[in-house]
């Protein structure tokens, strides 16, 4: 195999590529598209499950809609587990069979469910996304 004879010239191309496999992972990420930032929802509900997973945790709520109903299995997004981490969050924050109080944006579609915006647990503690700052756009 021959080497060029100026190495520069095959590494601009080389950096140009990693350059725009960076930029491109960087821009994947979704969007909140999916909930109504404009509504916020207010629920109570017992936890079915809370997964601490990366991109995102998830909180799974049984919510009974109206005193008599059956319960529905509500799906929350929160952020990611390091945001929620600096925000005084553990994987043991919640669980299975804590009653708590969650505000969310409501998925556009209808579905229960939604984005997190904070929670009061049983003990009265508001929690929120991270920092006590609003939730993302």
């Amino acid at each position: 195999m021959m080497m060029p004879r100026n190495p520069r010239r095959l590494m601009a191309p080389i950096a140009l590529i990693l350059a725009l496999t960076g930029v491109g992972r960087a821009t994947a990420h979704h969007s909140f598209a999916m909930y109504d930032d404009k509504k916020i929802v207010t629920v109570d509900g017992t936890v079915k499950d809370f997964q601490w997973t990366n991109p995102h945790v998830l909180l799974d709520l049984l919510v009974t809609p109206t005193p008599g109903a059956e319960p529905q299995d509500w799906l929350v997004e929160l952020t990611s587990p390091g945001n929620l981490t600096r925000g005084g969050w553990t994987r043991s924050t919640l669980k299975p069979g804590d009653k708590i109080q969650v505000q969310l944006n409501p998925w556009r579609d209808g579905r229960p469910g939604g984005g997190f915006v904070q929670l009061t647990l049983p003990d009265g503690k508001v929690m929120k996304w991270t920092f006590g700052a609003p939730p993302p756009p």
